[in-house]
């Protein structure tokens, strides 16, 4: 095969290539509104540019024969039709990765300096498109699911069980089981307890286990909630498997953007307020908040201290989504008090 061949092969791979990328980057700018994907969709492709400006453009124009190419002409019904902006997005993201591996293989033998860099640029773009899967799918699964309640294992099932129908009959989107002084046969207790409950209501809430991914594993929960000291995504996926939810707590920007990438479903974004449930020692605040309401599209829950009250301070920042616990389990009526949050969230 002569280098001229090889030049159109190498012409029409970065053609697709950079099509491709430019309309994944639209759909994370347009559809999505998610300035951190857009941004790595952007430094991607202007790198990929950055690769393919080392093969003479010159050159690669002079031998391009679009006129004379056999496979203009072929085409396959599924080419022609798209079922919304995200199947045009897949479709976009493949054609991506076909054609860097063409690149990166043909132009072996032109350079294999410069064939490692277009397989560099593939790998970056495996991670990329599952940012991308798992924000898509998180965003259709989490879908009005604004309230989360955080709820411990109380001091009998009999408590518990009356906590936990009076938040299930209110109405909340997601309970939480956080509970760090039971024992591991309590805890599975009150979990699967919780599990059966809401199994019976028409339309029943995601169940998740704060912490305790082997709890969540053994009592088919919803998934399970990290904090930055609890196993990382990668690890509790391959307890779970890929269809349960994964939330990560985080409390500053880095850890957020951090989080979109390790493939987390959600995060915890905080903490906001001073909370009864939990210390720390600095409060990132509602700046955190709209920090991350900003450049990630990711289903987000503001954390820590919220309440009635703040909630429109929280609301403010463009994060619509809270978990709340002693707004809720110490109120004099728990359910009046998630019908009131309920009442007040989008």
């Amino acid at each position: 095969m002569s280098n001229n061949t090889i030049y159109r092969v190498l012409d029409a791979a970065a053609n697709r290539a950079t099509e491709g990328m430019r309309v994944v980057e639209d759909y994370c700018r347009f559809v999505l509104d998610d300035a951190r994907l857009m941004k790595h969709a952007k430094e991607l492709r202007h790198d990929f540019a950055a690769a393919i400006a080392t093969l003479s453009h010159d050159d690669r124009h002079a031998l391009r024969e679009t006129q004379q190419d056999v496979g203009v002409e072929i085409s396959t019904p599924a080419e022609s039709t798209r079922i919304d902006a995200w199947d045009v997005c897949v479709a976009s993201s493949e054609r991506v990765k076909q054609s860097l591996r063409s690149l990166e293989e043909f132009s072996k033998t032109v350079s294999p300096e410069i064939g490692t860099r277009f397989e560099t640029l593939r790998y970056r773009w495996y991670t990329l498109e599952k940012s991308l899967t798992t924000t898509h799918t998180s965003r259709s699964r989490l879908s009005g699911v604004n309230l989360c309640v955080l709820i411990d294992a109380r001091d009998s099932i009999e408590a518990f069980t009356k906590l936990v129908q009076k938040i299930l009959d209110a109405g909340a989107d997601m309970i939480q089981l956080r509970d760090k002084s039971s024992s591991d046969r309590e805890l599975v207790e009150r979990a699967s307890l919780l599990c059966k409950l809401k199994d019976s209501l028409p339309s029943p809430p995601l169940i998740i286990i704060n912490d305790r991914t082997d709890i969540a594993a053994a009592t088919n929960a919803d998934g399970v909630h990290l904090g930055q000291d609890d196993l990382k995504v990668k690890e509790a996926r391959a307890i779970l498997g890929p269809r349960k939810l994964i939330g990560v707590s985080t409390h500053n920007i880095e850890q957020a953007r951090a989080a979109v990438l390790d493939g987390a479903d959600y995060i915890g974004v905080g903490p906001t307020f001073p909370s009864k449930t939990k210390s720390f020692d600095e409060f990132p605040g509602t700046d955190l908040l709209a920090e991350v309401a900003a450049e990630i599209s990711l289903p987000s829950f503001a954390i820590g201290g919220i309440t009635l009250k703040n909630l429109p301070k929280v609301l403010t920042t463009g994060i619509q989504c809270v978990a709340v616990s002693t707004a809720v389990v110490s109120a004099d009526d728990p359910g009046a008090a998630v019908r009131a949050f309920n009442e007040m969230l989008p």
